[in-house]
């Protein structure tokens, strides 16, 4: 039989798939934390800084399952397109009549996860995404230029919820006219005041790519750095599955 990764052996760092990786903020992360990293995405991604599928998520995600290939795997990191249920999406387009109609892939990535089973993570922006807040990080927790307050869905392990550090001002731009300044920039669109793409990386801790998209739609390295290390220590441990 043809393996698609190497088979892991005693020794090795674990192995995790990073679905819908983008460029791979999430992926760099648990790569600090000690994981071996495999990922997927609907879209080139030329400056993904390791193993990569271009693929629809779900698909392949499927096939490991239905070929066993999945048992290669110790985690899986996904995080679904949010349009369908961002901040934006579901306030300021829908009442102005913007934008189009989004899929909503978290229930069927859900469904998939479960399947593998493998311990999971599902990532979500604040919004209405249909997920259970297990835990929420912020760029303040680990003093970044940014704020960006990401939602986690664990499934098969859990873990204790850090302690949310007051913020120390506002994110800098412009609201409805007026200037703010603060020490936090907007990690998302193009105007209003938004940062320049150096300012991203910096705030962000990412200089592996200079795409404003990318940067716009990754999450900081230091969050799944943390969530990665948390696993592996609870694995170690004997606790998690």
């Amino acid at each position: 039989m043809t393996h698609l990764f190497p088979i892991r052996r005693d020794g090795d760092r674990p192995w995790l798939l990073d679905l819908y990786s983008c460029a791979g903020g999430a992926g760099t992360g648990y790569r600090r934390a000690g994981f071996h990293i495999v990922g997927v995405d609907l879209a080139p991604r030329p400056n993904y800084p390791f193993a990569f599928h271009q693929a629809d998520a779900l698909d392949f995600l499927a096939n490991l399952i239905a070929t066993g290939e999945i048992g290669r795997f110790s985690f899986v990191h996904s995080s679904p397109p949010c349009q369908a249920g961002c901040t934006l999406t579901v306030g300021t387009n829908r009442a102005m009549g913007w934008g189009g109609t989004h899929a909503d892939l978290v229930p069927p990535t859900r469904v998939l996860l479960e399947a593998s089973g493998l311990p999971y993570v599902i990532e979500q922006p604040n919004g209405r995404a249909e997920i259970r807040k297990d835990l929420t990080l912020c760029g303040e927790m680990f003093g970044l230029g940014v704020l960006r307050h990401r939602n986690f869905e664990l499934g098969r392990w859990s873990v204790t919820r850090p302690a949310h550090p007051k913020h120390r001002g506002r994110v800098r731009g412009w609201r409805h006219g007026e200037f703010f300044d603060g020490p936090y920039v907007a990690a998302y669109g193009n105007g209003g005041g938004k940062p320049t793409v150096a300012e991203l990386q910096t705030a962000m801790g990412i200089d592996w790519t200079d795409v404003r998209e990318e940067l716009t739609e990754a999450i900081p390295p230091a969050y799944s750095q943390w969530i990665g290390t948390q696993f592996l220590t609870q694995v170690r441990a004997g606790v998690a599955a």
